[in-house]
């Protein structure tokens, strides 16, 4: 265990904590916050992010599993802490009256950035854009372009509903204690999605997205090509390619028009 600022990181939390004084300068003015607007962080911390962004604002909202680093956060008449898993967390309600869409900003931990990056999709209508620090891994998956070797069923889902910028590439030696893996801040800007209004429309793009790309290697023909029958397809598309050949907006049509029909 690593100790830092009195505060043990704990392990089953993912914690590792921002310490590198330039790099968090680099991160806020990549991020670029202004005094009127509403700022959600996930996963303050010690307040590494949280402060110097605050510096810049005049309230802000976090969101803290840690009950321990929640208390300390209190301790700030600035902040309005939720102690709380982020997942629990609807941020449809977490919007000042009157103010414009939430800005939300964390350093997410890497054992569970995928399942919170899929929660935040249902509220992309309130939010006007998110930067995350992440492993550097999971970013270049996220912001893959077609048919390279990094896009998969991440890309297609997130892309469907983002504009998304690999903005900043940190190393390990900027955190206490230092992760095993580079990290890097995205930059995700909501889009309309068609996806977007439904959970239902959602799971739907997500069964066909993980069909797709179940046997990477094979043509869509030996995958996609049953759930297709199954949906009564009748329509056109290219089943001799593989998933990784086909972009968000051909599997984004495709989802529309197999969706079922409501009675």
């Amino acid at each position: 265990m690593t100790k830092h600022q009195g505060h043990i990181a704990k392990k089953r939390f993912g914690q590792h904590f921002l310490s590198h004084g330039v790099t968090i300068d680099a991160i806020v003015e990549v991020i670029a916050p202004k005094r009127d607007q509403a700022f959600i962080e996930i996963g303050p911390g010690l307040g590494a992010l949280t402060y110097p962004l605050l510096a810049c604002l005049d309230r802000m909202t976090v969101i803290e599993l840690d009950r321990d680093l929640a208390s300390r956060l209190c301790a700030h008449s600035q902040l309005q802490v939720i102690q709380a898993d982020v997942l629990s967390v609807d941020f449809s309600k977490l919007a000042p009256a009157g103010e414009d869409r939430l800005r939300v900003v964390g350093n997410l931990p890497y054992n569970i950035s995928t399942p919170i990056l899929f929660h935040l999709m249902r509220f992309a209508n309130v939010i006007q854009d998110q930067h995350f620090m992440l492993q550097k891994e999971v970013v270049e998956r996220m912001v893959a372009p077609v048919n390279s070797a990094a896009y998969g069923r991440l890309s297609v889902m997130l892309q469907s509903h983002y504009d998304m910028h690999n903005v900043l590439s940190i190393g390990p030696e900027c955190f206490t204690p230092p992760p095993r893996v580079d990290s890097a801040i995205v930059r995700m800007i909501p889009r309309d999605a068609a996806f977007a209004a439904s959970s239902d429309r959602f799971h739907h793009l997500e069964d066909l997205v993980r069909v797709a790309f179940s046997q990477r290697r094979k043509l869509l023909r030996h995958t996609l090509g049953g759930w297709l029958l199954e949906k009564g397809f009748q329509g056109q598309f290219d089943l001799q390619r593989r998933a990784q050949e086909v972009s968000v907006s051909e599997y984004l049509a495709l989802a529309l028009q197999t969706e079922p029909q409501k009675a």
